[in-house]
């Protein structure tokens, strides 16, 4: 499978992932999403709210190099992402809009993305202020990679917390593969 089509599996894959651990949290107490998890973020909107950011910010960069017909115009609806810590909203209705509009911009850059893309260069400025040179490939991976890493530690908290979160399991989320 080339790199193009395994990253369209994977949004499509991450799309849904999202969408059902959101339709699940957006079922519990605001206790609950404000409670202390005594894990990585200290509560279950802060684990939404740094997703966000990672997104932003890679797809930004991608973006900022006009990469798989992706420019930074259409990122201006979005909130500019500024540091690992950012909040974009308390309220977790907000929060699973935004995902669900992040997702689509996803699922769109990874739908135009060609093998081509994916072994360009990319030269952006990390949040610590250091100039990185890295392939697209690596910077998209990147974007699944971090997304799978958190949404692990937010399914761990809703296991602590007696919450049936679902099959999560690639082949049966996303039966069509990589289209």
């Amino acid at each position: 499978m080339s790199l193009s089509k395994n990253f369209k599996m994977m949004s499509l894959y991450n799309q849904r992932m999202n969408s059902q651990l959101m339709d699940i949290c957006l079922t519990l107490s605001s206790d609950t999403l404000e409670e202390d998890t005594h894990s990585f973020f200290p509560n279950i909107i802060n684990y939404w709210n740094h997703i966000l950011f990672g997104d932003l910010i890679l797809i930004g960069r991608l973006a900022s190099n006009n990469i798989a017909k992706l420019s930074p115009l259409d990122l201006s609806d979005f909130p500019e992402p500024v540091s690992p810590q950012d909040i974009y909203h308390h309220n977790l209705r907000d929060i699973a809009s935004l995902r669900a509009q992040v997702d689509k911009l996803i699922i769109h850059y990874c739908d135009n993305l060609t093998e081509g893309d994916c072994d360009r260069f990319i030269t952006y400025t990390t949040t610590e202020g250091a100039a990185i040179t890295k392939a697209v490939a690596d910077v998209t991976q990147h974007i699944f990679n971090h997304q799978a890493h958190h949404r692990g530690q937010l399914t761990c908290v809703l296991s602590q917390a007696g919450v049936d979160y679902g099959c999560m399991d690639l082949p049966v989320i996303v039966s069509e593969g990589s289209r």
